[in-house]
Formats: structure tokens, C-alpha cells, sequence
């Protein structure tokens, strides 16, 4: 359970790297710059640090979400609605790299790629509305060659993931108010999961009304640093977090509005992305053109993958 934070007064500047977008999805610094999932506009872009856009990738009849990259510079992409994973190819051509639909629970969710290119895949496990019963979730492996298993069944919403850099898989439990952790074997397989960090008691399971009217945080995409600390977009708050292992938050960020996702990055490291919204809310966002990507300076640097 959260055992305080200390005094963080003190925030730089708060600046807005790309606005008109629709809801924007798993920021990852990636080669000098800022990627990110456009789930409405059906694009993963990535902005340069002058502001330049270029779409690298686009996704017309599904939603992308969560990225990562093989060790050969391929990208990969959840493709949410279909329950697929896709690949860029060199040339850009966009290619099935696993369907893993016959395991998914619901659209699929978040992702982070290790070192050696397995991916890990979360889903929500029930349709997201207000008023819908929480569901268990599974948590997929896929392998490089696109061959996947189920290592985990029993999550509540698994969402951002990152690796630390002492190879310790992190899962955001965005219906479960912690962090999950997972020993992470040669093989990529999974072992000795536990709470890595809880924010309070266990959530209602009746309904997403239920649980995140009990929720002191909502932890949905969630990045890592060089020290081992986990930064946690509060999906509930309008504010990112830095929570260290059993649950201590030593620093928080506030935006002006909701965040969603984020990541660290730039030049040294230590620009840290919110991905923005009024809210989540596919109706209201889906038509709608007030999403943005957000940047501010902390003292941390990032760390681990992605």
C-alpha cells in the first residue's frame, strides 16, 4: 500500500508536443524520437524534436495501440480490435506477425517487446463500459518467430508493461489499483508473479463504476526509470506518478487534463511524455479531435524497456 511521497512542489513547465489528434496510445522513445498510437485516426506516428510528424504506419480497419521493435528494426504493433500483432517490414509493409485472437480475453492492449524480441501482450478481458462486470484477463507471450502461450489468466485489465533493467516484467492492473510483477526465464516464459506495488485495498469486481469509484489510482500505461521505478499515467487523477517497489510514490507530476500513457525520453532522457485527453471514452473520442501529446522536464532518466 502507497506509504507517502515526499514534497514535489516544485514542477517545470508543461509543453505540448502535438495537438489535433484523436486519443493517443504507448509513447516509446525510439531513434532519436517520440512514437506514439493514434487508436482513432488508425496511425502510429512519430514526432522529431523540431516537431516534425511522419506516419509510420497505418492501420485502416483496426486500432493500433501498443509498439515495440524486433532486434532487427522491424516495429511491431497490437492491432486492438482483430487480436493480432502486426510487423513492419523493411519496405513498410504491413504483415501479420501472430494472431493470437483464439487466447485474447476482449481487444487486446498494451505491449512491451524484450531485448531478444518477445513481446508481451495484455487484453481487457470484458467490454469496457461503465456498467460491465470485471472479468480476469490473460497476459500472452510472443515469441520472435510469432509462436505464442498464455503465462498469465487471472489479471484485471493488464495494461502498460515495461522490463527493468534487472529483467523484472512490471503489469499495470488498471481494474486491480497495483503493479504486477513477473520473474522473466531464458526461455521468455514467466514465473513467481506477485504485487510489485498496491495502491490500496482490492476493487469491487461488479462493475468498472464500482472498482474505479474505490480506486486510488488508476495505473494504465507506465514507463520505467534507471533507478528501477516505475512512472504511472493515472488514468483516474490527471497525473503522472513515480511509485518505487511496495508501492512508496516519491514524485508526481499534474497535467491539466487526463493522461493516459507515458514515457521518458528526449535527448538525456529525463522528457517525460503524457499522452492526453478530456477522457478516455471511445464515443467521445472517436470523433473528436482534442487529444495531444504532452512533454515536461523531471529529474529522473529513463531506464529498462520500452
Amino acid at each position: 500500500m502507497t506509504t507517502g511521497k515526499q514534497d514535489t512542489t516544485v514542477q517545470n513547465p508543461i509543453d505540448t508536443v502535438v495537438s489535433d489528434r484523436a486519443f493517443l496510445e504507448c509513447p516509446r522513445w525510439h531513434e532519436g524520437r517520440i512514437w506514439v498510437s493514434d487508436l482513432y485516426r488508425h496511425e502510429v506516428i512519430s514526432i522529431g524534436q523540431n516537431g516534425d510528424v511522419t506516419v509510420e504506419a497505418t492501420l485502416p480497419d483496426d486500432e493500433p495501440s501498443g509498439l515495440g521493435w524486433l532486434p532487427d528494426g522491424r516495429l511491431l504493433i497490437t492491432a486492438m480490435e482483430s487480436g493480432r500483432i502486426m510487423r513492419r517490414e523493411h519496405d513498410g509493409e504491413i504483415v501479420v506477425h501472430a494472431d493470437i485472437s483464439s487466447v485474447a480475453t476482449g481487444k487486446l492492449n498494451d505491449m512491451v517487446v524484450a531485448e531478444d524480441g518477445t513481446a508481451y501482450v495484455g487484453s481487457f478481458g470484458f467490454e469496457f463500459k461503465r456498467d460491465t462486470p470485471i472479468a480476469p484477463a490473460n497476459l500472452v507471450r510472443v515469441d520472435p518467430d510469432g509462436t505464442f502461450s498464455v503465462e498469465a489468466s487471472d489479471l484485471r485489465f493488464p495494461n502498460g508493461m515495461v522490463i527493468t533493467p534487472d529483467g523484472t516484467l512490471i503489469v499495470a492492473e488498471s481494474m486491480g489499483n497495483k503493479l504486477t510483477a513477473f520473474d522473466i526465464g531464458t526461455d521468455g516464459s514467466l514465473t513467481n508473479q506477485r504485487t510489485w506495488a498496491a495502491f490500496g485495498p482490492e476493487l469491487p469486481t461488479d462493475s468498472v463504476k464500482a472498482a474505479m469509484s474505490a480506486a486510488s489510482v488508476a495505473p494504465d500505461g507506465i514507463c520505467g526509470d534507471s533507478s528501477g521505478a516505475v512512472w504511472v499515467a493515472d488514468a483516474l487523477n490527471r497525473r503522472v506518478i513515480r511509485v518505487e517497489e511496495r508501492g512508496r510514490i516519491t514524485d508526481e507530476v499534474t497535467f491539466p487534463t487526463g493522461v493516459f500513457a507515458c514515457m521518458l525520453g528526449g535527448a538525456e532522457g529525463n522528457t517525460l511524455y503524457a499522452c492526453a485527453a478530456p477522457n478516455s471514452s471511445e464515443a467521445a473520442r472517436r470523433h473528436t479531435r482534442d487529444a495531444s501529446l504532452l512533454a515536461t522536464r523531471v529529474t529522473a532518466t529513463h531506464g529498462g524497456r520500452p
